[in-house]
């Protein structure tokens, strides 16, 4: 009980930090999806070239944060070293850039992407 009282004040804390820097939390519903069903579901939904190789599917924020046959993709709080952050923003090997094949996302989307981890990376 103690500890859950903890992580609610907690998160309480966190949403008044971020209104107090006039930073925006990011809607993994309106922000983050969108961009993963515009860019990431050709390859990365069930049956996709992606989710074959890999196994991740990115079809709802649970399979998201499963990640892959190898590991999760996303570290909440850590877009440094969150696999998803450094396969779209091509910080990993070249071979590996997402979306493969295909253009990068926009620097306003990578970035939205890095600010969601940076927030926890919520289902919200």
């Amino acid at each position: 009980m103690k500890s859950e009282i903890l992580l609610g004040g907690a998160a309480l804390a966190a949403t008044f930090l971020l209104a107090a820097c006039g930073q925006k939390e990011i809607s993994f519903k309106a922000d983050v999806q969108p961009i993963i069903q515009q860019n990431c579901l050709e390859c990365h939904a069930e049956g996709g070239e992606g989710q074959k190789k890999s196994g991740l599917l990115l079809t709802s924020y649970d399979s998201l944060m499963k990640g892959t046959r190898f590991g999760p993709i996303v570290k909440p709080g850590d877009s440094l070293t969150s696999a998803l952050n450094m396969l779209i923003e091509g910080r990993a090997d070249p071979s590996l850039r997402m979306p493969h094949g295909k253009a990068s996302l926009p620097k306003e989307k990578t970035d939205l992407l890095k600010k969601w981890v940076d927030q926890g990376a919520k289902n919200n």
